[in-house]
């Protein structure tokens, strides 16, 4: 009886302690997915084609209150745009399974696009895929919020 006890002691604390350590580990990859994001933002700001096509996916989508945005689209728009500011807020992170992650949050923006005003705050939610050994956007919605 003592034997199995102790079995029984030892399978829930190595339980604890796998579910400690992938914890950990989506810890770290929103961490990382999160610093992918604000990069993008700053591409975006800076107009850095590259990023967009070093850090999406060949089938990238965005939808925004404009409509809907080829990788290749958002690339061309970029000229169209002037953000002055954008900060980041309520970042949650759902991993759906190894190699895709739903990635949530706000945004607090100023800017303009096509000599439109952007809105003052959106709500996000972004799909990464691990492609290569690498995570890339997938695809990104806004919508504005009050």
């Amino acid at each position: 009886m003592k034997s199995l006890i102790l079995i029984l002691l030892l399978l829930s604390g190595s339980t604890t302690t796998f579910s400690q350590s992938e914890s950990s580990k989506d810890a770290k990859l929103k961490a990382h997915i999160i610093d992918i994001e604000k990069a993008g933002w700053n591409a975006f700001k800076t107009k850095n084609a590259s990023w967009f096509k070093e850090n999406t996916t060949a089938g990238y989508l965005q939808i925004t209150e404009e409509g809907t945005f080829t990788r290749e689209e958002v690339i061309a728009s970029l000229n169209d745009c002037t953000v002055k500011s954008f900060s980041f807020g309520d970042f949650k992170m759902v991993k759906l399974n190894k190699s895709t992650a739903l990635l949530i949050y706000t945004v607090a923006q100023d800017g303009m696009c096509g000599g439109e005003k952007l809105p003052a705050k959106v709500q996000v939610a972004v799909n990464y895929v691990k492609q290569g050994g690498k995570w890339l956007e997938a695809f990104y919605m806004d919508t504005p919020i009050e």
